[in-house]
């Protein structure tokens, strides 16, 4: 049974893109968008509309669409009349949010009864204003939807406080907290590997799983967000939200439904179940680092107190690992290794899942290692991959790795849509599960203060990694006292 929320409400369709002119919506948000559209995902009532400061007409707006977005398009995909039916969904908006005393020109621009999106392309210091100044305008109805875009807050506190000025004009099932991870292929299709498949769910549990690693690791630097992530650094950039929510899935419990909260609330027992680090733990089971002057896709690149509007003397950490543990009974004693850096080897996120191996060595000429390893890889291809031991060829007995790719690309011959797309999509539908809850969000946040607070409590420099490298030493021996390597 469809959930009422998917269940088309007849109503016309406004997208409100606050940040409109920004670099999310040209990369990100605008080419989603034309593809929902080229594919039929977009009600034909649809429109689009983009607020920003500059001062333009609507021709010089599309004229700027066209310029920064469409390049951000497949060639396979882009089709001349397509684009052109497309630019006539978007509507341009001259806004300053925060000098604007109203948003009487956007209420003039939306239409009278249209199920209105919001979303929230800025920085979070102006959820609350935008929230208050849409409630003011008359603009939030119970047809309304938000949508934040991370980071939702700096810790725990600011977290609260921004859901608390959201959560006084949207309700709950009218917020949607965007993790554009959670719109990957390979992600959603987790769940059905786990809970579809009755060879793997009774071995996902320990002693049969002997480790976890999560791997994020970015190619590219800060970059001109420099002045904003040496405010913030890789622990909320990255680790407290995509990393924890990979985490969850991986460790969640099966829900009774797919409903959205049915889901959520089994990922809100994970993170309630993340053990808390003392100081004596961070000291030993985290990895701060931060990159120097390297080698980077082929290139010299600057270290990180090189860059510009970085200071001289910051502490930033540009990449973070750390042992974390799930104490429940499906995860005692089993290890979660979460590592998330800049400027490292190559673009690469995956899951590895390392079962234990045989109790008895039977075949005494077996290679070392890891018998069998569950890789499941995000980016930059997606795959599922499954390492097992089988005999070589010969009168012997040897043995060797080998292993078992699910191609998704050949094995799928349909579409297979971005992330963005693909979220966007959920949004208009009505589809929640794929965003995070506010108890969620909060759950996070509590459990990564105080590893922040220790590290400032300890006053330690981030440990130096050259550009190019796949981290700091450090990391290595982080895995390698308790028996394990990271997977590359």
């Amino acid at each position: 049974m469809i959930p009422s929320t998917e269940i088309d409400n007849g109503l016309p369709l406004d997208m409100v893109i606050f940040g409109g002119m920004g670099d999310l919506a040209m990369r990100k948000l605008m080419p989603a968008l034309y593809m929902a559209y080229l594919h039929g995902n977009l009600p034909a009532t649809t429109r689009i509309l983009s607020t920003g400061r500059q001062d333009f007409d609507r021709d010089a707006y599309l004229a700027h669409v066209g310029e920064h977005s469409r390049s951000f398009i497949s060639a396979a995909n882009f089709n001349e009349k397509t684009w052109d039916g497309f630019l006539k969904l978007l509507e341009y908006v001259r806004l300053d949010v925060q000098a604007a005393p109203s948003f009487g020109a956007l209420a003039q621009a939306s239409r009278a009864g249209a199920q209105r999106v919001f979303y929230l392309s800025t920085a979070p210091t102006l959820f609350t204003t935008i929230c208050d100044k849409l409630a003011a305008a008359g603009l939030v109805d119970a047809h309304s939807r938000v949508v934040l875009e991370k980071p939702l807050g700096h810790d725990l506190p600011s977290a609260i406080e921004i859901n608390e000025a959201v959560g006084k004009h949207f309700a709950e099932s009218q917020i949607y907290r965007i993790d554009h991870y959670l719109g990957k292929e390979t992600v959603q299709n987790l769940m059905v590997l786990r809970f579809g498949n009755s060879i793997l769910e009774p071995l996902w549990r320990a002693p049969n799983i002997s480790s976890v690693q999560i791997t994020v690791a970015e190619e590219i630097g800060v970059g001109s967000r420099a002045g904003f992530y040496d405010s913030t650094g890789a622990m909320r950039d990255m680790l407290q939200n995509h990393l924890l929510q990979l985490l969850c899935i991986v460790a969640m419990e099966p829900p009774t439904s797919l409903n959205a909260d049915a889901v959520r609330d089994e990922k809100l027992k994970v993170l309630r179940s993340l053990r808390r680090f003392t100081l004596a733990d961070i000291a030993r089971d985290t990895i701060r680092g931060q990159y120097t002057h390297g080698v980077s896709g082929n290139q010299e690149v600057p270290g990180y107190l090189e860059e510009k509007n970085v200071p001289a003397d910051s502490k930033t950490e540009t990449f973070v690992a750390l042992r974390a543990h799930v104490d429940t009974w499906r995860w005692s004693k089993v290890p979660f290794y979460l590592r998330t850096g800049k400027r490292m080897q190559r673009r690469s996120s995956k899951i590895v899942v390392e079962f234990a191996n045989p109790p008895f060595p039977l075949f005494p000429d077996a290679p070392g290692g890891v018998a069998n390893r569950l890789v499941i890889e995000l980016q930059p291809e997606e795959a599922i991959k499954l390492q097992i031991m089988a005999k070589q060829p010969g009168t012997g007995m040897q043995m060797q790795q080998v292993t078992l790719n699910l191609d998704l690309q050949s094995a799928f011959q349909q579409r297979r849509a971005e992330a963005y797309e693909r979220l966007l999509i959920d949004v208009v539908r009505g589809r929640l599960t794929h965003f995070m809850r506010r108890d969620e969000l909060e759950a996070a946040w509590a459990w990564a203060d105080p590893i922040i607070e220790g590290w400032g409590t300890l006053g330690e420099k981030p440990h130096a990694y050259a550009a190019g490298s796949w981290g700091p030493a450090e990391s290595f021996a982080l895995l390698a006292r308790d028996g394990f390597a990271w997977v590359e």
